[in-house]
């Protein structure tokens, strides 16, 4: 008989501006290329390349555009002929993509850019002096209006690591909910997915745990079709929220607490010396936790061990060790 070849689990599928993978699509015919989203991204996510300046039929090389008039509301023009102007084409590609890219789980943007930056671009008023407060860029602007749960972030950010691992999370909390809905929600699957979520939530924004599941606790009998969205959109703006030192700190000891019945006391003091020097900055978030799901190995517990906080990304991807 043949032998059996497993498929190779379908990775979740992340938009990204094109340049940022060494496409030279920019307007110098240059590229911007991301070795975080090339080397380390690239093994975990699917990468969907849209460089929608292109796409609307902009050469390569070409006349740079700006956004100029008011910050909430620019134009985007050219930048020697600021009579072409390709606002309404920049918005109209951002809906379009914004319905054939449904089961991406993220995007990343190239910032400062007219049609993909998410904040501070910069804005000109007519006499070409820059306006006090940026704007966000046109294609950006149209795509993320129909998606404002989903995971947006600026290349540029990722290089910072809290802000790096929290976009991460998120992302991968939106693949998450994808397979749950995909599978059909219920009442039950929506209070399975909570339950996994508990200290997640609890080192992001602690008062939204118990706000969530006091939404699904009062569900009655209204479907959980239409209490899902409702339910993952407050989960999403909660997850936005950078966990710090301190809540990070609060979960570890709240997690230690389902060991205190197996574990003796020099195992406690240790892993509670590890939480206080991770509270104080001496040593990054995995060290406590490496201690944590290591005790959890020799002592398991069903209800910590569907925790989403323990592993919320691939170990590979590093993301505790700088934070």
């Amino acid at each position: 008989m043949p032998e059996t070849v497993t498929p190779a689990p379908l990775k979740p599928r992340l938009a990204i501006s094109a340049c940022l993978m060494g496409d030279e699509v920019r307007y110098n015919a240059g590229h911007k290329q991301s070795l975080l989203c090339r080397n380390a991204l690239a093994e975990h996510f699917d990468f969907i390349r849209v460089c929608p300046e292109v796409a609307i039929g902009l050469g390569i090389p070409r006349e740079p555009i700006r956004l100029v008039g008011e910050p909430n509301q620019p134009r985007a023009v050219g930048t020697v002929h600021a009579e072409r102007d390709v606002t309404d084409a920049l918005a109209q590609y951002g809906a379009h993509m914004a319905g054939q890219l449904d089961d991406i789980c993220g995007y990343i943007f190239m910032q400062k850019s007219p049609s993909c930056g998410l904040e501070r671009v910069k804005v000109y008023r007519d006499n070409g002096a820059p306006q006090a407060d940026g704007g966000r860029g046109i294609y950006a602007q149209a795509f993320c209006a129909a998606y404002p749960d989903l995971p947006v972030e600026e290349e540029g950010r990722l290089n910072d690591p809290v802000l790096r691992e929290n976009f991460l999370v998120r992302v991968f909390a939106y693949a998450d909910w994808q397979r749950v809905r995909a599978a059909g929600l219920s009442r039950r699957a929506l209070t399975e997915f909570h339950a996994r979520y508990k200290y997640q939530l609890m080192a992001n924004n602690p008062p939204q745990y118990k706000v969530l599941g006091k939404m699904l606790g009062s569900m009655g009998e209204a479907d959980a079709n239409d209490v899902g969205p409702r339910y993952f959109s407050q989960l999403m703006a909660a997850l936005k929220r950078c966990a710090t030192r301190g809540t990070h700190s609060n979960v570890l000891l709240h997690l230690s607490g389902y060991l205190k019945q197996h574990i003796g006391p020099a195992d406690k003091q240790e892993m509670l010396q590890l939480i206080d020097q991770y509270r104080q900055g001496i040593v990054p978030l995995v060290v406590p936790l490496t201690l944590l799901k290591h005790l959890f190995r020799l002592h398991p517990d069903p209800y910590i061990a569907q925790q989403v906080y323990l592993q919320p990304h691939p170990e590979n991807l590093s993301l505790r060790n700088a934070i």
